[in-house]
């Protein structure tokens, strides 16, 4: 995958995979408290026995493998960085959807849907990241973008995203948004497969 650089509200926004970025980097967006920091991004990844017995320091471990970030020439990594001017401002998390234990397991995500959960032709975006006073400045959608472009280039035969539904005037909190929200989904032309609750909707793309 070629960089991927655009233009947000008078800032450039680049996008580039996980492996073409560093471990500090990548731990700027996260931060040092709040959700991100304590999840590493292995929530969707691992089973609820799993969860509960995974340190912060191992989930850290897990993700800097998974990343093999400051490796540009690896074969593999887990999900793509962006920057804003230059500085370190977000992540998602982009994988074969086999990868995530929890997504396999989830009657929400397949409510309503005949098909392999196993199919690892399909990849899911999981997990948004803004770091803290970059947010609301295109980066999520600047990275959901640059996802479908990541998967097509690897052969994925679809892409998906299991995004929260906003309401106008509904208080929403940064955590909730880690799925992402749908109107950067639609933006990244993303269509409705299903929506098996009133606050979540599968989103996907067919190559």
């Amino acid at each position: 995958m070629a960089d991927t650089t655009g233009k947000a509200k008078d800032a450039v926004i680049s996008v580039v995979p996980a492996n073409k970025a560093s471990w500090e980097d990548l731990q700027a967006v996260f931060g040092t408290r709040g959700g991100a920091a304590e999840c590493q991004c292995q929530w969707f990844q691992s089973t609820p026995a799993e969860w509960r017995s995974q340190s912060v320091e191992e989930r850290a471990r897990r993700l800097r493998e998974e990343t093999r970030c400051g490796q540009s020439r690896a074969r593999t990594t887990s999900g793509l960085v962006a920057y804003l001017d230059g500085e370190p401002a977000g992540w998602c998390a982009v994988q074969p959807r086999s990868v995530y234990a929890h997504l396999l397991g989830s009657r929400v995500v397949w409510s309503g849907r005949d098909e392999d959960p196993a199919d690892d032709s399909v990849w899911a975006v999981t997990c948004f990241v803004s770091r803290v006073g970059f947010r609301r400045r295109g980066v999520s959608g600047a990275l959901a973008a640059a996802a479908v472009d990541f998967v097509r280039e690897r052969g994925a035969r679809a892409i998906e995203g299991y995004p929260m539904i906003t309401v106008c005037g509904k208080v929403i909190t940064w955590g909730e948004l880690y799925v992402g929200s749908r109107s950067i989904f639609d933006d990244a032309g993303f269509t409705e497969v299903t929506r098996p609750t009133r606050r979540r909707v599968v989103m996907r793309i067919d190559f």
